[in-house]
């Protein structure tokens, strides 16, 4: 019996921010999000530059131009952000019902 296994790594078909928040429609289907505050050059950016992310090389990255910041898809979903999260939960403003 042969079993095949597939490995793939996630890709976004769709992106988008609310309330600071950054997230993404995964080729999969699956949302994901993480706060801007976990990266330094989105942390302190105004909203009206933060919410203008675009999607790139095929899925595998977000661009924001006017901010000159590049993300890896597969880094964020695997959890690796350049900062921590913010102690008193400042920049997650998404609290789960």
């Amino acid at each position: 019996m042969n079993t095949a296994t597939v490995s793939t790594e996630p890709l976004a078909i769709d992106a988008w921010v609310e309330n600071r928040i950054v997230y993404l429609r995964l080729a999969d289907q699956r949302i994901f999000g993480f706060p801007a505050s976990r990266f330094s050059r989105l942390k302190d950016a105004p909203d009206h530059l933060l919410e203008q992310v675009t999607i790139e090389v095929n899925g595998y990255a977000l661009r924001w131009e006017e901010l000159d910041e590049d993300i890896t898809v597969p880094g964020v979903v695997a959890g690796h952000f350049q900062l921590p999260p913010e102690p008193d939960g400042a920049g997650n403003r998404y609290r789960a019902p």
